[in-house]
């Protein structure tokens, strides 16, 4: 069972799914992967990557309208899921149950089994219903984790901060890796 699902979403930040997929397997953990339509064309857009290269990273990869994928069902066993990025869209459909898509449904299925549901939002700045929607979530076990960078490791450039990031989603899914800069506190004199 040593499986997790990743979405990815059309927000901006697919940089964020794809180095999950790249670190995941790192760690010989199996990768069932669905991107939405509005995520393809925002890997185009913002990545080296093509939509081929980016399915070719997981284990396994979805139709985002094949509702009958084994990720849609319950008894299809995993660790979890991740949404990297997280687009308002998607949390909507997640926080009401309203799965259009195989990605919003493979939700619904984690939230429904107690599993662990995080969810990488990506919004800025938020509405009222964003934040309600996360609410929801939160209040029916899910995580939200956007992609907030950490200043104290002293990235050098943007792959260190997209890298920090994937590290503290790793360590969600208590998977052991040495991609974060751990926090010592500040040094008294």
């Amino acid at each position: 069972m040593d499986r997790i699902i990743i979405g990815i979403s059309g927000a901006s930040g697919a940089i964020y799914g794809i180095e999950l997929l790249k670190a995941f397997k790192a760690a010989h953990i199996e990768t069932h992967l669905v991107i939405t339509r509005t995520a393809q064309i925002t890997i185009a857009h913002e990545t080296p990557y093509s939509l081929t290269d980016v399915q070719k990273l997981a284990s396994h990869f979805y139709s985002v309208t094949d509702l009958s994928a084994s990720i849609a069902s319950g008894s299809f066993k995993t660790r979890g899921m991740v949404v990297a990025p997280c687009s308002m869209r998607s949390l909507a459909e997640i926080a009401t149950a309203s799965s259009t898509n195989l990605l919003t449904r493979a939700a619904d299925v984690i939230l429904k089994e107690r599993r662990k549901l995080v969810l990488m939002a990506r919004e800025t700045p938020l509405n009222n219903a964003h934040l309600r929607n996360m609410l929801c979530v939160s209040e029916m076990g899910g995580i939200i984790a956007p992609p907030v960078p950490a200043f104290y490791n002293k990235p050098e450039n943007l792959d260190a901060m997209v890298t920090h990031t994937v590290g503290r989603i790793l360590d969600l899914f208590d998977v052991d890796h040495s991609l974060v800069k751990r926090w010592e506190g500040i040094p008294s004199d």
